[in-house]
């Protein structure tokens, strides 16, 4: 999955080191972008088969190290050091500091994996974790907490954790569930073979096929409200198969036809949404849109800066109103780039065959967004220079703050005798327009991430 991180347990010191280093061997003729950012710690030798179950709490104690075990973690922290301009060590103060660190960027996943013995598998908490790789003996509690790390939902993409063993674990997972939930608790607790959630999105796949066939429009608001019944359960059940390797290569529905299918979605949840407003009611109970499971597939910038680079070296080649059609499609598809769809056409209209794409796109969304937000600053009489220093503390900051009184500093002055419902309807209204440009941009000039 997208946007998640892992933790990898391991049996021992030595089977840390071992795969932290095949780890390092792996990479090391991967390009920087493109290297998992790794971690390691622990700090002492860990009991492979504790009484009872129970993992004991790893403390922040390195002199027990032996000195090869000690060196090589100093030079795995080196590496971190490296990587997060740090400066943390095995002695006593920066050791726990170290621990606290590795803490905030696995939760703020700045790491794609830590390795561990013991550490982190008691007590830590992280939504963005989903995914425990075990080489190491657990049963009883010891294997609930472990498990347990990888189970915080974090939204619809993050219904469930992943657990990939490297050891026959199987009897102790159901003794397990067993003695703390009930006999009955692993088909809840385990996610069914991938033959029956294949199996069953074959049937949803052939039942939109043939109840909502592309190039056809869905008509009434019955016929609405099945095609996106429909399509969120596809959305759902191709979220779990993602976890499959066997599901790679079998998705049925071509990415072109899954991507003007997610469009019709998109459309009408738009829809939907603006009935709602007009109507003072939110979306009826029996309509539920999967807008994050859609978010966790889409495209983002990056590739449709690919897509324009193709589409400027095929100009006159007779490819170039295919990939263009390409670019429509995946533009419409995706819910964060549906609002730059006037940026990207206008950009696609205006490069040059002999720029450099990147460089033109954040010079052109830079240009836009300048003038896009002096044409606000004039609609709504604002202060220039307070504004543009509020919008440039909300790219930094990641959002248009919705409290405080920092707003207050761009309104145009009132009369006293014109204050109270006109100042809060001007507010509001500087608020939205304010708010629609930060999503329209956010992200756009200040890197390539359309999603921030």
């Amino acid at each position: 999955m997208a946007g998640f991180n892992s933790l990898f347990v391991t049996a021992s010191i030595d089977a840390a080191k071992r795969y932290y280093g095949e780890f390092a061997r792996q990479q090391k003729d991967v390009s920087q972008a493109h290297r998992l950012k790794i971690g390691l710690i622990y700090s002492f030798a860990a009991n492979e088969d504790p009484a009872g179950g129970l993992l004991d709490e790893e403390e922040f104690e390195t002199e027990g190290l032996d000195q090869s075990s000690r060196d090589f973690l100093d030079a795995a922290i080196d590496d971190y050091n490296a990587l997060f301009g740090t400066s943390f060590d095995t002695s006593v103060d920066k050791f726990q500091n170290y621990y606290k660190d590795l803490s905030q960027r696995l939760r703020k996943r700045e790491l794609d994996l830590v390795i561990v013995v013991n550490m982190f598998l008691t007590g830590f908490d992280a939504t963005t974790l989903n995914t425990l790789w075990v080489d190491k003996s657990l049963r009883a509690h010891g294997l609930i907490q472990a498990y347990s790390r990888t189970n915080r939902i974090l939204n619809s993409v993050k219904t469930y954790g992943n657990i990939v063993s490297f050891r026959d674990l199987e009897q102790a997972t159901n003794d397990a569930l067993a003695l703390f939930g009930n006999k009955d608790a692993k088909g809840i607790v385990l996610l069914k073979p991938y033959g029956e959630y294949y199996a069953e999105y074959q049937k949803l796949v052939a039942d939109l096929l043939a109840g909502f066939p592309l190039g056809q429009a869905i008509v009434g608001e019955r016929a609405q409200k099945d095609f996106i019944k429909l399509f969120g359960a596809i959305l759902r059940l191709r979220n779990i198969l993602t976890a499959f390797d066997d599901f790679a290569g079998n998705e049925i529905l071509s990415l072109r036809d899954f991507q003007d299918y997610q469009s019709y979605y998109l459309n009408l949840y738009a829809d939907f949404r603006s009935q709602g407003a007009a109507e003072k009611e939110t979306i009826n109970d029996d309509v539920v849109f999967e807008i994050e499971l859609i978010k966790q597939v889409e495209v983002n910038v990056d590739y449709i800066l690919m897509l324009i680079e193709q589409y400027l070296k095929a100009k006159g080649t007779g490819q170039d109103k295919e990939i263009r059609a390409t670019i429509d499609r995946a533009v419409a598809s995706s819910p964060s780039l549906r609002n730059k769809k006037d940026l990207i056409e206008q950009f696609v209209d205006s490069v040059s065959i002999t720029a450099k794409v990147d460089a033109a796109w954040l010079a052109f969304v830079a240009a836009r967004r300048a003038e896009e937000l002096d044409r606000i600053i004039a609609e709504e009489s604002l202060d220039g220079p307070a504004t543009r220093s509020f919008v440039e503390n909300a790219f930094r900051d990641g959002g248009i703050p919705n409290t405080g009184t920092a707003i207050t500093t761009i309104l145009p002055p009132m009369s006293r005798f014109t204050a109270g419902d006109a100042h809060a309807t001007k507010k509001r209204s500087v608020m939205t327009k304010l708010s629609a440009f930060f999503d329209r941009y956010f992200g756009l000039a200040n890197g390539h991430s359309a999603d921030g």
